[in-house]
């Protein structure tokens, strides 16, 4: 398991020839699926910012992330694929919300698969969530199925 929060900040490089891409800012997550969609990867100060899809994502180490170069124009110019995707939406420090309005504190971290993207848990300031519990995640909060015990 790897935290997303560990995951900021790493260079994100090709697979072919190692050729740096820039900085990862962020993970795209979809809470409908459970799952990492996208890798945001900064490129410069003056050059913005791109999104690779997870499905390009050959590996996830502690040092680096490396994207397939894909084919056609993305392997003559070494920039990762990109696709149509959702507007993306921080997950570190939303704060999460049950079905039925209950506050639940805010996220702190998320555990994933590095090889699937999967979701597996999520640490809130308040506890720890099974990623299974996630319903949306939107602008102003990560919303959560609610238990038995939120419920009494």
């Amino acid at each position: 398991m790897m935290l997303l929060s560990r995951v900021r900040g790493l260079p994100a490089l090709t697979d072919e020839g190692a050729r740096r891409l820039g900085t990862v800012r962020a993970l795209t997550v979809d809470a409908g699926t459970g799952t990492v969609t996208h890798v945001r990867i900064r490129r410069g100060l003056l050059r913005g910012e791109t999104a690779a899809p997870w499905r390009d994502v050959a590996a996830v180490t502690e040092d680096r992330v490396v994207i397939r170069a894909g084919t056609g124009e993305a392997a003559r110019t070494g920039e990762p694929e990109q696709q149509q995707e959702a507007p993306h939406r921080e997950l570190l420090g939303c704060r999460v919300l049950t079905e039925t309005g209950e506050e639940r504190g805010t996220v702190l971290d998320a555990a994933f698969d590095p090889v699937t993207g999967r979701i597996e848990t999520i640490r809130t300031s308040r506890t720890e969530l099974r990623a299974d519990r996630m319903l949306g995640l939107g602008d102003y909060a990560l919303v959560v199925r609610a238990t038995r015990a939120d419920r009494i």
